[in-house]
């Protein structure tokens, strides 16, 4: 290959090239080399391309060689590009009659030469300037002449250069240096696009007689070599890849009478570095048409590989060489005959190595980004591999390496070819470190084990942990054929781990099988460990394809067979049981999402199917499947069998357990002797993954009720008193069972805790029970029965509901060896259902008392009736009256509260007793409930419905009820209710509508509940009672009044009284009473209705049961209805005489006695006259 410096010619007098100003010249111009950045835009691409640096080769024009010397085509720089002329001249003569005529021959000769430019370069010599009197014009005449002579094309290829000294300067050089790079380009291109023309009118002519491929290879290689030598790296490569594709198509049209044989082995062709250009004289054999199709292609890979490397691109050198050797490997391979034994095999070995040291050689160089990095040591890693296969290769074929997977997997050769035995002496291989590895084993394995540990090192670092578990488990193998057993068990063993989860079933179930296979050679217990190895192997099994797996077996059925007895017979021999949470091989499905109850016990079924995916039986001791519920409740469905058939089977599973509602499947159990294979369906609690990321949807199981069976309820109890401990109603209905034992366990996730050593019976008991502090414990319970039982608890305060959470382990008579355990949550409010305000007016010794009633829920509140009392004798005398009468029932909605008045009066004042407030009241919902039950037993009693249905009958009407509320407002006005649409017998469509309307007009007596609340009196000292009373005729002097009122007028003065009647009968002891106290009033002033004159304000000794009285003015503003004004009387805080003994201010209420009235004011009446001058005009 040629230089990649650009060759410039030069000319100039003898006289100048031969003094040390040329040297000069020389040296300073040279100085300014390289040429930086030149920008070349050709007509034939897109874009313009950036050669980043040219050198330059300075030459005589006499020193180069006429083109016609040689038929071999050469790169476009090999010729001179540009040719330069250096004139010094001063003189205007001199230039006329000598310079002229030296620049004419020379340019007459370089314009015959194609391809190149042309420059006249005008030194400005500094020892001429003294002797002319007006140089500038001088050298201003003598290059506009040089200038006019030759700028011919209109294009400037004059410049000048001035002589200084810092002739070495760059800014002296700035116009020379364009002009060069201009020159230099425009040849260029120029050459370039001939060369092109000159090659695609080669490629043209392919089809006619005479063309010659690596003819027209060379011609396109030297335009390749062209970009190559001025940077243009990829327009270089890009000449390559087409002369790949064409050589391509001379292989598809099999026309190879250009080359020599396939390959010509040399004594060191397996041995030398791949990408070597220079190690054989490659142009030549291609000129002499004797080049073999093994050095061609080696040719042009190198050359290609080459380019990449000086681009940065290491990555794909790596590529581009694993996918020549493996691809061209091949071929070789096919041509055996002419191919010495292990030559391939060498070749492609050294040539991967070779590949891997050139690249880490040039990477050095380069700076290559962290996923760069990692790309690049893949790479490598591969390169490695592909040179660890060829020792697969070569270490079957001389029996160091069995014939089995790992090692007959990664070949190029086939089963038959590499089961042929070959010795160390029939190889021919040049390498020294393979040629020393084929006669001693061991030190093949120690050459086969460094470099795969290469491999897994280069692929550890590029993060590719499948290709270098991969390897691993190759090592593993290679322990297990060299007897190193336990540490061929260990990676085997930790192999699978790192494979799972990427998903590599294949490699995952070869490395458990052998890790089987190692552990019998062992021949060690088949313990725990072994069982989970075998576990592990059988879900690989399932999850892989016939194709995927990498084992080898004559007959599956009987292999599994042979591991499942085995593995029946491992479990059999532990002594505790082993739970595995990870099995594929056995899935269950729950075959109908609804359970049947058993009906004559208490419990229910569910069927499932149970999938062996396995080609053979499994022998099985019981299956079961666990559902978990609200508060953690857990049903456990279970059957004993046999053994599972491969395929589907299916089952009825039974639970013992009374429940109802909707449960989830959690988890599926199998039992084999001590082996549990467990699955879980539901994810942990501390889980964090997403829902549409989990493995497995939820799977609802929907429970129906039982109403037959053992239930226990809890609730408020039926009476309620503020301020006393709280206490819980719990009731145990025994159903169809009758208990010989039965113990209740109570608690709460709210924190509260039950005293149930404090409970108290309710009702009649009919069994034996005892109290303990956490339980309570019935013996000998009929059937049919409900014990109920007022449990005490503590209150958390911090909630408004308490969860009760009830355990019941109980036992029936029936089945005296079978323990139940029913587990059941209820969220008891601990709230009240209504909240109760009042207010209260103190009018002298009475009290009225108004209690507003609302509900604390959406629910409806029916009262029958409220009651206030005194708790205690009544040792006060207080007469306490309701207002209104007997009332009905009052339904206390959510917007409509109910209003209850009381009057209380009391003849010693403030009450020492407390007050209760009673309230008795029946939920709505309970209230319907009742209804509907009643009605059912009637049609039970009338044997139109079987006693069993009536529990389901009661549960679906309610259901209706409670899905449509359209019949609220209709009962609560007309106290009938209509019930909608009930999916109940045809018989009974009719029948139940009328008994239910029947009894909703029959008093219901039952399901009543009482809330007392305690009431206090509250404490008021002085009883204020203002009042402005207006006499009948206020204008009187005296004497006797008029029955009837007369008349009053806006704007009229109008005589009234204020009194203020005061009282201290609320405000304590008997003493408080003979003290007085300084108040004052005030009269409110309405400035829109009435002027007050008189004393509107006051101060007044305000004693028990006396008036104080003061006279006031009144003057209506206008006519109409008028409230009188108010009057407010406060306490002054004063101390002394009127101070009841205490410096503090009493407690005082004012009420206005007149608040009621109003005051009719008439208009004004009169008559007034007025002259109006109607503008006439004056008499004249």
């Amino acid at each position: 290959m040629s230089s990649d410096s650009v060759l410039v010619t030069y000319a100039a007098p003898s006289t100048f090239l031969s003094s040390d100003h040329w040297k000069q010249f020389q040296s300073a111009f040279l100085a300014q080399l390289p040429l930086q950045n030149i920008h070349w835009k050709s007509s034939s691409r897109p874009s313009i391309r950036t050669i980043q640096q040219v050198n330059i080769k300075l030459v005589p024009i006499d020193s180069v060689r006429d083109e016609q010397t040689t038929q071999i085509p050469l790169t476009v720089i090999e010729r001179p590009l540009l040719n330069l002329y250096i004139v010094v001249c001063e003189d205007n003569e001199a230039y006329k009659n000598v310079v002229r005529k030296q620049i004419k021959d020379w340019h007459s000769s370089v314009i015959q030469r194609k391809g190149q430019e042309w420059l006249i370069l005008y030194m400005d010599r500094p020892d001429t300037k003294a002797a002319a009197t007006s140089f500038f014009q001088v050298k201003a005449s003598v290059l506009d002449k040089i200038k006019a002579d030759f700028n011919v094309d209109k294009r400037d290829r004059c410049v000048q250069v001035a002589w200084s000294p810092n002739f070495d300067n760059p800014a002296t050089w700035a116009d020379v240096i364009t002009k060069v790079k201009e020159g230099i380009l425009s040849a260029f291109d120029a050459s370039v696009t001939q060369r092109e023309e000159e090659v695609k009118r080669s490629e043209n002519q392919r089809q006619m007689p005479g063309w010659n491929f690596c003819t027209f290879f060379i011609l396109k290689e030297s335009l390749a070599s062209s970009f190559e030598a001025v940077g243009l790296y990829e327009d270089a490569i890009v000449q390559y890849d087409e002369l790949e594709a064409s050589f391509y198509q001379v292989l598809r049209e099999k026309n190879l009478s250009w080359f020599g044989t396939l390959i010509s082995p040399g004594p060191n062709d397996d041995s030398i570095p791949l990408l070597s250009t220079t190690k054989k004289p490659y142009r030549d054999l291609i000129l002499a048409n004797t080049i073999s199709v093994f050095d061609f292609r080696v040719y042009l890979v190198a050359r290609q590989c080459t380019l990449l490397g000086k681009m940065g691109k290491v990555v794909d050198v790596g590529r581009k060489s694993s996918a020549f050797l493996s691809a061209f490997g091949k071929r070789l391979l096919e041509a055996k005959e002419t191919v010495p034994l292990g030559f391939v095999e060498s070749w492609i070995y050294s040539s991967a190595l070779s590949v891997v040291e050139q690249c880490d050689e040039w990477a050095l160089d380069l700076q290559l980004e962290e996923s760069h990095v990692a790309t690049f040591d893949a790479t490598k890693g591969e390169l490695l591999e592909l040179a660890r296969h060829q020792l697969d290769t070569l270490g079957v074929q001389l029996q160091y390496l069995p014939l089995k997977s790992p090692f007959s997997t990664s070949s190029f050769l086939s089963p038959e070819q590499l089961s042929r035995h070959a010795d160390a002496s029939d190889y021919v291989i040049s390498r020294p470190d393979l040629v020393s590895s084929l006669k001693d084993k061991e030190t093949f394995y120690d050459l086969y084990i460094k470099v795969t540990n290469r491999a897994i090192e280069r692929y550890a670092k590029a993060r590719r942990r499948k290709f270098a578990l991969k390897l691993h488990g190759s090592l593993a193998a290679l322990d297990v054929h060299r007897g190193r057993l336990p540490a061929a068990l260990q990676t085997f063993t930790s192999l699978p781990a790192h494979y799972a989860p990427h998903e590599w079933t294949s490699l995952e179930s070869l490395a458990l099988s052998e890790a089987m296979a190692t552990h019998a050679r062992l021949e060690k217990a088949k313990d725990t460990e072994w069982i989970h190895i075998l576990l592990a192997f059988l879900k690989t099994y399932v999850g892989s394809s016939e194709d995927e797996l990498l084992i080898q077996t004559e007959n599956n059925t009987s292999y599994m067979q042979t591991l499942i007895d085995a593995l029946r017979h491992a479990a059999e021999g532990l002594d505790t049981d082993l739970l595995h949470a990870d099995n594929d091989m056995l899935s269950v499905r729950i075959h109908c999402n609804d359970i049947e109850n058993a009906e004559t016990q208490d419990g229910s079924y569910l069927g499932i199917a149970v999938t062996n995916h396995l080609p053979c039986d499994i022998p099985a001791d019981e299956v079961s499947v666990i559902l978990t519920g609200p508060e953690s409740e857990k049903l456990r469905y279970s059957t004993k069998i046999a053994s599972l058939a491969s395929g589907i089977t299916t089952l009825k599973l039974f639970c013992p357990m009374p429940s109802n509602g909707t449960h989830a499947l959690d988890s599926t159990e199998i039992r084999i002797s001590r082996l549990l294979l467990q699955r879980q369906y539901r994810p942990n609690g501390g889980s964090t993954q997403k829902p549409r990321l989990l493995k497995y949807l939820p799977v609802l199981v929907h429970v129906p009720k039982d109403f037959r069976s053992l239930n226990v309820s809890a609730r408020q109890p039926d009476s309620i008193e503020l301020g006393k401990p709280p206490r819980l109603l719990i009731s145990m209905s025994t159903g169809r069972n009758s208990l010989s034992n039965a113990k209740l366990r109570l608690s709460s996730s709210s924190g509260a805790h039950f005293d149930c050593k404090s409970a108290i019976p309710q009702g009649d008991v009919i069994s034996t029970f005892e109290l303990q502090e956490d339980s309570i414990t019935l013996k000998d319970t009929e059937k049919d029965v409900v014990v109920s039982f007022l449990i005490p608890y503590t209150e958390a305060p911090a909630f408004q509901a308490l969860t009760v959470v009830m355990d019941v382990e109980y036992v029936t008579a029936s089945e005296p060896d079978l323990t139940r355990t029913l587990h059941t949550a209820r969220l008891v409010p601990t709230s009240l259902p209504v909240a109760v305000n009042v207010q209260d007016f103190f009018r002298g010794p009475r009290l009225f008392s108004q209690f507003t009633v609302s509900t604390t829920s959406h629910q409806f509140v029916r009262i029958q009736s409220a009651q206030l009392s005194v708790v205690g004798d009544n040792p006060d005398d207080v007469a306490i009256e309701g207002c209104g009468g007997t009332r009905n029932i009052v339904t206390v909605t959510p917007v409509q509260p109910g209003n209850f008045l009381f009057r209380l009066i009391s003849k010693h004042g403030l009450l020492q007793d407390p007050l209760r407030f009673t309230i008795t009241y029946r939920m709505l919902r309970d209230e319907v409930e009742l209804l509907v039950k009643h009605a059912i037993d009637d049609l039970a009693r009338e044997n139109q419905v079987n006693a069993s249905d009536v529990p389901s009958l009661v549960d679906a009407s309610l259901s209706v009820l409670q899905a449509d509320s359209s019949w609220i407002e209709p009962y609560v006005v007309t106290r009938v209710l209509r019930i909608p649409d009930v999916d109940v017998p045809d018989e009974l469509s009719g029948r139940l509508p009328m008994v239910l309307e029947e009894k909703s007009k029959e008093p219901l007596d039952e399901g009543w509940r009482e809330i007392c609340i305690p009431v206090d009196i509250p404490r008021m000292n002085i009883i204020a009672g203002a009042r402005i009373r207006i006499p009948p005729d206020p204008f009187s002097k005296g004497g006797s009044q008029p029955t009837k009122p007369v008349p009053l007028y806006a704007g009229q003065p109008i005589p009234a009284e204020l009194t203020i009647s005061t009282s201290f009968h609320w405000g304590g002891g008997k003493e408080s009473k003979d003290k007085a106290y300084r108040m004052r009033f005030d009269v409110e002033e309405l400035i829109k209705e009435w002027l007050v004159s008189g004393r509107k304000r006051g101060d007044f000794a305000a004693k028990d049961g006396e008036t104080y009285t003061v006279p006031i003015t009144l003057i209506a503003l206008h006519h109409g209805e008028l409230a009188l004004p108010k009057v407010s009387v406060t306490p002054l805080p004063l101390g002394g005489e009127f101070a009841m003994g205490s410096l503090a201010l009493p407690s005082t209420e004012t009420y206005q006695m007149h608040g009621a009235e109003k005051v009719l004011v008439l208009p004004r009446g009169g008559r007034s006259t007025f002259i109006l001058d109607m503008g006439t005009d004056p008499a004249p």
